[in-house]
C-alpha cells in the first residue's frame, strides 16, 4: 500500500488502508469538510476507462442496497465508507431470505440500467447493521441488454466492451460458464453468480470448491454441485440459477425474487416459532405479578438464543394478559405456530413453576413441566425450561455468553423495575429508578440493572426534552453495563442514540447501531434507533422503512412501532402503503396517538387535507398535552381556512410539556420558513430528539433549500446532507 495514515489525497485524510488488487488500491479517509468517513478506491493507473467504466457505473445507481459514490479524482473514487463484514454461511434461513432478496433487489437495479456486475461474490456483498451492500462494479459491463433473448440462444446480446473476445475476467470460483470461457456475457451470468452466493449462505461451502482456479473453472463447466441441505422449493432456485446454459436459468433477476418471495410464504409456515405468554401469577400476594412476568421474559431472553426460531416479542405476547382467547387465535395474532403458557406459585423461600409448550394448530402439548424449588433456583429453571422447549422443537439452543449470576434480591428489585417502567405512567418511572437504584446497591456488579437505568433516563428524556440534563448520566450507566458485561445489547443503542440526538457524532452513532443489531435477537427498539435516529437523518427512508418492518415482524401487536413505520413510509413517499398500515394499527388500538397522527401525515402527503385535520384531530383527543398533533392539526385547519381555531391551537401549544416540535412543525407546514428556523434552532440547543428524526424529511425541504441552512446543518454536524 503506497499511501500512509495521515497523507493526504485532495481535500481527503488517509485514516486506513483497506485493501489492494490488481486494478489498485482502497483506503478509509475522512473528508473533513463534511465531517465523515469515505471510502478511496485509487487506480494502479490514471484515470483509466475501466477506472472511468466503475465510475459511471455507481453513479448511474442509486439503490439502498448498492454503495455510493461521492466524488472522483484524477486516478481515485470517493465512496460511501460502509461498515460492515463479507456475506458468509450458513445462515439462518429467514436471514439468509432477507439478504437474498436485498441482493436480487440491487441487482435489479443495475440490470434496469443495462449494467451488469460481472463480479458478484461474498467478498462484494457487505453485511451491515440495516442489510446488505453491494459493491466494486470494476468489471461492470455498461450497455449490456438484459432482456432475454430468443428462446434457443445461449449467450448475450453483443455489445461494446473493454475486453476483447476469449479474455477471462472476475474471481474463478464465482464465474458462470460462459464468463469463464471469455464470452460475452449479459446480466443472466450475474444470475448464476448469485446461485453460487446463495449455495454459499445456505450451505457454507463453495458450490465449486477444487483445489485450483483452472480446476475450478473446470468443474463450473462440467460439473453439477454437490445437493444442498435446504428445502426443496429453494434447492429448486438455486439450482435454477445455476444451470450451465444462460437460457435455462431465470431471465431476470425479478424472476429469482419473485420465487424467493413465494418460497417465503411457504416456509414461514414451517419455520419453528414462539411466543412465550405472560405466566400467571398463582401466588397469594396479588403483587407478585412482577415475578411470574420476569420469568416468562428471562425465557424469552434465551431463547433468542436458538438458530432458525422465531420469538414473538415480549409486548405483543404479554397483551394477551388476562384474556381469554383460544390458542388459535391467538397464535395467529403472533403469527406464531407454538405457545409457551405456564403458572408460577411463591411460598416462603419456595417456587413452584409449571410451563406447557402448546402446538397451536392442534392444541396437542409438545413438552410440559412443573418445578419445586428454592427461590435462588430460578436462573437454573429458567435454563432447564428453555433447553427443554429447544429440544422438543428439535433445535439446539446456543449457550448465551457466561455472565455474572447476581444475588436473589438484586435480581428481584430489577424484576420490579422493568415492571414499572413497563407501565409508562410518570410515577411508575420514578418508582422504576428506584428500585434500579435499589438492584444496584444490592449487587454492584450486576450489569442489567445499570442498562435499564440508563434507558429510562434517554426514554424519558424524549419526552420532556431533558436529553442535555442526562446525557452524562445516560452515558455513565451504558459504560458501567458494558464494563459488567460486555455481551449487553442496550448500551449500544444507548450509546448510538447519544452519539446521535446529544453529541452529532455520526460515525460513531452507525458504530454502536451496529453493535447494537449484531446481537442474535436485537430488541425493537434498537431497530428503531437506527431507522429514526440514523437512517432517516441522512434522508435513507427505505433502508429505515425496513428496518422499523423488522420490529414490526418482531412485535407484531405494538401500535407504536407499527406507527413508527408509517411514519418512515410516509418519508419514502409510499403514502398508500402508510395508510394500510395505520389501518391494521387502528384495528388492535383506537387510544393510541402514533397510527393516527402518522396516518394525518399520509392523507397530508396525499393531498387530502380534511382526512389529515380529521386524523391530527384523534390523535389530539387522545393525548391532549403532545404537542406534535397540535402543529399538525393546526396546520391543516390553516388550510382549511379555519384561522382562529388554528391560532388558538398553538397558542395551546405553550402548555405543552414540550412545544418544540409542534411549533416548528406547524411553521414548516404553513411554509412559514424564518419563524420555523427560529424553532428549529431553540430545538437543536435543547437537543429535541425531533431535530434529528425529521433533520432529512419532506418536511424540511423548504427549510433546507433557505439560507438558514447552512448554519442549522452546521450545528448538527450535518453540513454533507444535501441541501434539497
Amino acid at each position: 500500500m503506497s499511501l500512509s495514515t495521515g497523507d493526504k489525497l485532495g481535500p481527503y485524510e488517509i485514516v486506513a488502508p483497506i485493501g489492494a488488487g490488481g486494478m489498485g488500491e482502497v483506503y478509509r479517509a475522512r473528508d473533513p469538510r463534511l465531517n465523515r468517513d469515505v471510502a478511496i478506491k485509487i487506480s494502479s493507473a490514471q484515470f483509466s476507462e475501466r477506472f472511468e467504466r466503475e465510475a459511471k457505473a455507481i453513479a448511474a445507481l442509486n439503490h439502498p442496497n448498492i454503495c455510493q459514490i461521492y466524488d472522483v479524482g484524477p486516478n481515485y473514487l470517493v465512496m460511501e465508507f460502509i461498515e460492515g463484514t463479507p456475506i458468509h454461511g450458513p445462515l439462518p434461513l429467514d436471514q439468509a431470505f432477507r439478504y437474498a432478496v436485498q441482493i436480487c433487489e440491487a441487482l435489479e437495479a443495475a440490470h434496469k440500467k443495462n449494467i451488469t456486475h460481472r463480479d458478484l461474490k461474498p467478498g462484494n456483498i457487505l453485511v451491515t447493521a440495516s442489510g446488505v451492500k453491494l459493491l466494486d462494479f470494476g468489471l461492470a459491463k455498461i450497455g449490456t441488454a438484459t432482456a432475454p433473448p430468443a428462446p434457443d440462444a445461449t449467450t448475450g446480446t453483443q455489445s461494446k466492451d473493454l475486453t476483447e473476445e476469449g479474455t477471462v475476467l472476475g474471481t474463478a470460483a464465482y464465474m458462470s460458464p460462459e464468463q469463464a470461457k471469455g464470452e460475452e456475457v449479459d446480466a443472466r451470468s450475474d444470475i448464476f453468480s448469485f446461485g453460487l452466493v446463495l449455495y454459499e449462505m445456505l450451505s457454507g461451502r463453495r458450490a465449486f470448491s477444487r483445489n485450483s482456479p483452472i480446476e475450478t473453472i473446470a468443474a463450473i463447466l462440467r460439473d453439477e454441485p454437490a445437493p444442498l441441505d435446504a428445502p426443496a422449493n429453494l434447492s429448486a432456485i438455486v439450482a435454477r440459477c445455476l444451470r450451465k446454459s444462460p437460457a435455462e436459468r431465470y431471465q431476470r433477476i425479478a424472476d429469482g425474487r419473485v420465487a424467493l418471495d413465494q418460497a417465503v410464504g411457504k416456509l414461514s409456515e414451517k419455520i419453528p416459532s414462539i411466543a412465550v405468554l405472560p405466566f400467571v401469577n398463582m401466588s397469594r400476594d396479588a403483587d407478585d405479578e412482577y415475578f411470574s412476568d420476569g420469568l416468562a421474559e428471562e425465557i424469552i431472553n434465551l431463547l433468542a438464543h436458538v438458530p432458525n426460531l422465531k420469538v414473538s416479542a415480549r409486548t405483543s405476547a404479554f397483551a394477551f394478559r388476562g384474556k381469554d382467547q383460544d390458542i388459535t387465535k391467538i397464535a395467529e395474532a403472533l403469527r406464531v405456530r407454538t405457545i409457551l403458557e405456564g403458572s408460577v406459585r411463591r411460598a416462603g423461600s419456595r417456587i413452584r413453576v409449571t410451563a406447557q409448550l402448546i402446538n397451536a394448530e392442534d392444541g396437542y402439548h409438545l413438552w410440559s413441566e412443573r418445578y419445586d424449588r428454592e427461590l435462588t433456583d430460578v436462573f437454573a429453571i429458567q435454563d432447564e425450561i428453555a433447553q427443554a422447549i429447544a429440544g422438543a422443537l428439535q433445535l439446539k439452543l446456543i449457550p448465551a455468553p457466561a455472565r455474572h449470576t447476581p444475588n436473589f434480591p438484586a435480581y428481584e428489585a430489577l424484576l420490579k423495575a422493568r415492571h414499572h417502567m413497563r407501565s409508562y405512567l410518570p410515577e411508575a418511572f420514578t418508582r422504576a429508578e428506584e428500585y434500579c437504584r435499589h438492584a444496584i446497591a444490592l449487587d454492584p456488579e450486576y450489569a442489567a440493572p445499570h442498562a435499564l437505568l440508563g434507558f429510562h433516563y434517554f426514554f424519558t428524556a424524549t419526552h420532556t426534552s431533558r436529553i442535555r440534563e442526562v446525557a452524562p448520566l445516560v452515558r455513565q450507566e451504558a459504560f458501567r453495563s458494558l464494563e459488567l458485561d460486555p455481551s449487553e445489547t442496550d448500551p449500544h443503542f444507548l450509546l448510538g442514540s447519544l452519539a446521535s440526538v446529544y453529541d452529532y457524532n455520526w460515525p460513531e452513532a452507525a458504530r454502536e447501531f451496529q453493535r447494537a443489531l449484531a446481537s442474535p435477537s436485537p430488541p425493537a427498539e434498537a431497530h428503531w434507533a437506527y431507522a429514526s435516529l440514523y437512517l432517516g437523518v441522512f434522508g435513507r427512508f427505505e433502508e429505515s422503512s425496513a428496518a422499523m418492518r423488522r420490529a414490526v415482524e418482531q412485535d407484531p401487536l405494538s401500535v407504536m412501532w407499527r406507527g413508527v413505520l408509517i411514519g418512515h413510509l410516509v418519508c419514502a413517499g409510499r403514502y398508500e402503503e402508510a395508510l394500510q398500515e395505520g389501518r391494521k394499527a387502528l384495528d388492535l388500538t383506537q387510544t393510541e396517538i402514533h397510527p393516527f397522527l402518522a396516518m394525518g401525515e399520509a392523507y397530508l402527503g396525499l393531498g387530502r387535507v380534511a382526512e389529515a385535520a380529521a386524523s391530527a384531530e384523534k390523535a389530539h383527543r387522545n393525548f391532549p398535552q403532545n404537542s406534535m398533533p397540535i402543529g399538525l392539526l393546526a396546520a391543516c385547519l390553516m388550510r382549511l381556512g379555519e384561522k382562529n381555531r388554528a391560532a388558538a391551537l398553538v397558542r395551546e401549544m405553550g402548555d405543552s410539556p414540550n412545544p418544540l416540535w409542534g411549533r416548528t412543525w406547524f411553521h414548516l407546514l404553513c411554509s412559514e420558513v424564518d419563524d420555523a428556523a427560529s424553532w428549529y434552532e431553540k430545538m437543536i440547543e435543547a437537543r429535541d430528539v425531533f431535530a434529528v428524526i425529521y433533520a432529512n424529511s419532506p418536511y424540511t425541504e423548504e427549510l433546507r433549500a433557505s439560507p438558514h441552512w447552512a448554519r442549522l446543518a452546521r450545528m448538527m454536524n450535518l453540513a454533507g446532507v444535501p441541501a434539497v
